[in-house]
């Protein structure tokens, strides 16, 4: 009994001393904000920021699971960004289990069978949301500019094989940038040349009508996607796709992905013109009916003396685009003036490098032994630019380290991406301003705890800037996001909204 009584008074103890203990600390933590012996400032700080092009950024990727979250097709003409045609190259996925067919050998050496091309044409799924209180009424999601305007639309095939490891060293990754030059082959393979395409989310079902070998139509199919979703389709050259891919399924070339990779080495789909939209898919959706694809629908007709039908057998085949694909960005050139505005546009468009604290500027604050409480670095949204489209305003902009190599700001992993924040604030219906957390970064700085202060760097944000763990701290080189936003400077002439850095502190009266 006082061996346990003696225990028990000890863990009696040690309980007193961690509220006391925590006690202490809630004090402290409270003294530096409203202690007599401390007295709590801020300060605006100035920085320096300038705008700076973006050549082009990784389009394959390989190193983000093999696959961009996005891949954009299409026009963005904005005349206060860089202009963008945004097309897409990919790889065929073999479905070896759907184009063998032994219909020749069924019925023996008297009979024929002919091959009808009912339809093929490209399937592009949208990315949509169902309208409330509807079955099969959309709303197209992940489009930006003038969807009353087509632009340019045109399929080829490359020449270039698609590697996915670099060829000098086959123990690292290919990498392909946005601006990378495909050898195309000639003749287009959509059926009518420079087909003008426009986004509809009405376009939820498409009939087609199966012929035997005399044209005779004897079944109208209807083809719908699941749960209605809407999608684009351009039909493709009949002539041309057959004697490609039909034609050759019982070729060695249609025996394995790897043969197929070789013979036919990539589809690019290209968009072109000075109008129109830009429009987001997504290529690795569990669901392989809202993927793109080239859909073939066919009919084999067998025929007894020439004349005689005995059967028709309906074919479909579905070549996905994926097992490899990427993206170019072809961008107008655009130098923007030095006139207190700062353009961040995504993709290979335009970011902004940011210059904090010089040498000079970090010993004075150093000198000072600030303890600091908070510190966070806000950019204004130009409000006043003519015809600012506010629909392609970014969400979030990134903040990192643009150093050698790029890497994340530490508060990034220290808070977390949510703290961090970049994201934009909406005022009275506008774009407003967007604010980036830094405390413990300025904090170290001030300290003396790091001295590494390169000059920073702000642009557009994707997804894959943000990291998947603690040890994540490089910047990867990715942008498939094609918003642009203008932002205001550090210039004076910008007044309570020019660009700052505010540092709140306390220091000893």
């Amino acid at each position: 009994m006082i061996k346990k009584s003696a225990y028990i008074g000890v863990f009696i103890l040690f309980i007193t001393l961690v509220v006391s203990c925590e006690k202490d600390f809630q004090d402290i933590a409270t003294s530096v904000v409203s202690n007599s012996k401390f007295e709590t400032k801020d300060t605006i700080i100035d920085i320096e920021i300038t705008n700076q092009q973006i050549t082009s950024v990784r389009a394959d990727g390989l190193t983000i699971g093999g696959t961009l979250g996005q891949y954009l097709l299409g026009v963005y003409n904005n005349p206060n960004y860089e202009k963008i045609e945004a097309s897409m190259v990919s790889q065929l996925a073999l479905d070896i289990n759907n184009i063998k067919d032994a219909a020749e050998r069924i019925y023996g050496a008297d009979t024929t069978v002919v091959t009808t091309i009912d339809t093929v044409f490209l399937k592009l799924p949208y990315q949509a949301t169902l309208n409330t209180g509807t079955t099969s009424e959309y709303t197209l999601d992940s489009v930006i500019g003038d969807r009353t305007k087509p632009f340019t639309l045109n399929l080829y095939r490359t020449d270039t094989y698609m590697s996915r490891l670099d060829p000098v060293n086959p123990a690292k990754a290919s990498n392909f940038s946005s601006d990378k030059t495909y050898q195309i082959l000639p003749g287009e393979l959509n059926a009518q040349v420079n087909y003008p395409f426009i986004p509809e989310a009405t376009d939820t079902i498409m009939e087609v009508k199966r012929r035997l070998s005399n044209g005779t139509i004897y079944q109208t199919d209807t083809i719908r996607l699941s749960n209605n979703n809407p999608f684009g389709r351009v039909t493709l050259d009949e002539t041309k796709m057959k004697a490609l891919f039909v034609d050759q399924f019982d070729t060695p070339d249609f025996e394995s992905q790897a043969a197929l990779e070789q013979y036919f080495k990539g589809l690019y789909i290209q968009a072109t013109g000075s109008e129109g939209s830009l429009i987001a898919f997504k290529l690795n959706t569990s669901d392989n009916n809202i993927r793109p694809s080239i859909e073939f629908r066919y009919t084999k007709t067998v025929l007894k003396g020439g004349t005689t039908v005995l059967d028709t057998i309906q074919k479909t085949n579905t070549f996905l685009l994926s097992n490899f694909s990427t993206s170019v960005y072809k961008m107008e050139e655009k130098v923007f003036p030095d006139n207190g505005n700062i353009v961040l546009q995504g993709t290979a468009g335009n970011m902004a490098q940011v210059k904090i604290l010089p040498a000079n500027d970090l010993i004075t604050l150093r000198n000072k032994n600030w303890l600091i409480n908070d510190a966070s670095m806000t950019f204004y949204v130009n409000q006043n630019i003519v015809g600012a489209d506010t629909i392609a305003t970014p969400y979030k902009l990134f903040l990192y380290k643009d150093g050698s190599p790029k890497s994340q700001i530490k508060d990034v992993i220290s808070e977390g991406p949510e703290a961090f924040g970049g994201n934009l604030v909406i005022n009275d219906d506008k774009p407003d301003y967007y604010t980036f957390k830094i405390t413990d970064y300025i904090s170290d700085l001030l300290s003396g705890e790091s001295n590494y202060n390169p000059t920073l760097g702000l642009k557009v944000s994707n997804s894959s800037d943000i990291p998947v763990s603690v040890a994540d701290t490089l910047v990867t080189n990715y942008n498939w996001n094609p918003k642009a936003v203008t932002i205001l400077n550090h210039s004076n002439s910008n007044g309570v909204r020019k660009a700052r850095l505010k540092i709140s502190y306390s220091i000893k009266k």
